[in-house]
């Protein structure tokens, strides 16, 4: 049976980045706080926590004083910061160059409005996801956020609409959200449209597609929590019905591949390359 690991799949330079800032950090102090989880993958924070890494929640955070945290790559609200300075918390920020991009986007957009009626400011994303709350932190809270074509009734079509879309987020969801505000909106009306999907990231959808028509069977790694593994997931199941999600070798069943001659391991920019390769050994030896 022949086992192939898609060399396009594993984390995005964002993901790199924080990981790599928090185990320079813990080779030093053998501590760190991280602000929420460090990447949406329970099987590469717990291997990070068994080197130190301790993960706390935002309340926790504003108890803390005088330590060092780390900012995972999802970025934060400037809150944040505010009561880092205060607490005297060091912050090893870690954001993703690509989400800081956006953040300044949106708070210049919505620091250009005089006063509400001049706009809104609408972001594509999940609500409660940690980039979405560090986004919508930029507009004082007022931002708009839509998961889908179900939350279009939030806006109001009479005042002109800026819309931003979360990093992670497909361009197909983004693109069919713009045509449904555009049947809705004032036509006389101002609506400004920003696509701030991070390419390297969207740019997967197409090679995965590819890469599951390959094999007989799609093995997608991933964690629960991520939004991106989830979005990838049903990519590669739409091509290959026999797309199965595992977050660790354990999830693995054999007879998944009773009859197969080629498995496609694949995952998304929160699996671990090491975790893909620990789930094609045991596969191999099915």
């Amino acid at each position: 049976m022949n086992v192939e690991i898609d060399n396009n799949s594993g984390f995005c330079f964002g993901v790199v980045y924080a990981i790599q800032r928090a185990e320079e950090e813990l080779a030093i102090s053998k501590q760190l706080y991280c602000l929420g989880d460090i990447v949406h993958n329970s099987v590469e924070v717990k291997r990070l926590e068994s080197k130190g890494l301790i993960t706390i929640d935002n309340e926790e955070f504003q108890k803390l004083k005088n330590c060092k945290v780390l900012i995972r790559a999802h970025g934060e609200p400037a809150d944040t910061y505010k009561i880092a300075l205060k607490n005297n918390i060091t912050l090893i920020d870690a954001s993703c160059p690509v989400v800081l991009r956006l953040q300044n986007k949106i708070k210049n957009g919505y620091d250009s409005f005089v006063n509400p009626e001049q706009g809104q400011i609408v972001i594509y994303g999940k609500k409660g996801h940690a980039e979405v709350n560090g986004l919508v932190g930029q507009t004082q809270g007022k931002a708009i956020v839509v998961s889908s074509l179900d939350d279009l009734d939030k806006i109001d079509y009479t005042k002109p609409i800026t819309i931003y879309s979360q990093t992670t987020k497909s361009p197909e969801g983004f693109n069919l959200i713009i045509k449904e505000i555009e049947k809705r909106i004032n036509k006389n009306l101002s609506f400004i449209r920003n696509d701030t999907i991070c390419r390297q990231v969207s740019s997967r959808d197409k090679k995965l597609r590819n890469f599951a028509k390959r094999h007989d069977v799609i093995i997608f790694v991933s964690g629960k929590k991520s939004s991106n593994g989830k979005m990838l997931f049903e990519v590669c199941k739409r091509e290959n019905p026999q797309t199965y999600f595992v977050s660790d070798d354990e999830d693995v069943k054999p007879n998944w591949f009773n009859g197969t001659d080629s498995v496609g391991i694949c995952g998304a920019t929160s699996t671990p390359k090491w975790l893909m390769e620990k789930i094609a050994d045991k596969i191999k030896l099915l």
